[in-house]
């Protein structure tokens, strides 16, 4: 009941309780930042137990293990000795020349071709988002299934294969693909780069739609066309992602692994298909020598460590 004590306003009747509602304390800053910062903590500290568990401590074992050596359950300290072993072995230099070829052939192919696959996808003014699905459906596959599919089906060295198959049609040679020493890493890299290249694509389209479009407008007035827009307007403006990507493929290259494994059955014809990576998984799984493995790893970190620091010193004084 409401009592009138003025013309457009009422007041409660005495006696009567407040609502419950009017009651109710409200959050103190204090209590909303205590609450804020220990939920931001309980998800840090969860991410840095995944990491030590995960990541750090694998690999501080892993440094450890190299300067060591294992046998019948006993080990020993040995210093450098796995070091000058590994680096001694013939394989380990083979290995690294195949890993070096093949990421200078995925610079070439598998570096440019998904971005001028965007720079066509962004000049189509229909069935954007049809192509998107269809350059993207390679990386929903798993990596294994597609390189099978490559190995049975593309790469078969008779006639029936399907790359042999547009070769024999365009009266052109056929290739013995991966039974060949001198095609393994070519073909290694085609596969790779139709495995992956999706998600590069999706990536340069979208720093593609940041570019203004101004600047185009303003150099198709001046004449440019397709060539002189690309290398004087796409690429100046997109060259932080460029060199980041650059980057990420060199690093992502070099840890070549399961293309040989699966395509070239490890070592490849005259060990043309040897990586690194591979060799490491031959030293610690047939040959059981894991501190060898080990040492084959720290080598791998130090040189892909060396190569970031350089990336990132460049772009600091880009900057």
């Amino acid at each position: 009941m409401a009592i009138t004590t003025a013309p457009g306003t009422t007041t409660r009747k005495p006696g009567r309780p407040a609502s419950p509602y009017s009651a109710r304390p409200e959050r103190t800053n204090l209590g909303r930042k205590v609450r804020d910062n220990l939920t931001g903590h309980a998800f840090l500290i969860g991410a840095v137990l995944c990491f030590i568990v995960f990541s750090w401590y694998p690999m501080i074992r892993g440094i450890v293990m190299s300067f060591q050596r294992t046998r019948r359950g006993e080990t020993t300290w040995v210093g450098w000795d796995n070091y000058v072993r590994i680096v001694a072995d013939p394989s380990f230099w083979t290995a690294w020349q195949n890993t070096i070829y093949f990421t200078v052939l995925a610079l070439l192919l598998g570096y440019g071709v998904p971005f001028f696959v965007a720079i066509l996808l962004n000049e189509f003014r229909h069935a954007k988002g049809y192509l998107r699905i269809l350059v993207y459906l390679p990386v929903m596959l798993p990596p294994a299934s597609a390189l099978f599919l490559f190995k049975f089906y593309a790469y078969d060295p008779s006639e029936a294969g399907l790359f042999n198959a547009i070769l024999k049609a365009l009266h052109l040679p056929t290739s013995q693909w991966m039974q060949s020493p001198e095609m393994t890493m070519p073909a290694m890299v085609i596969a790779s780069t139709w495995m992956n290249m999706g998600s590069a694509v999706l990536i340069y389209l979208a720093a593609l739609q940041n570019v203004p479009g101004e600047l185009y407008e303003a150099a198709e007035l001046d004449g440019a066309g397709l060539w002189r827009r690309i290398v004087n307007v796409t690429i100046p403006q997109t060259r932080l992602i460029l060199a980041l990507l650059a980057m990420l493929q060199i690093v992502a290259t070099m840890q070549l692994f399961i293309e040989p494994l699966i395509l070239a059955n490890g070592a490849g014809s005259e060990d043309s298909a040897t990586s690194v990576a591979y060799l490491i998984y031959q030293h610690g799984f047939f040959q059981n020598d894991l501190n060898g493995a080990a040492a084959l790893g720290v080598i791998m970190l130090v040189v892909l460590a060396g190569f970031s620091a350089v990336y990132v010193r460049l772009s600091a004084r880009q900057d």
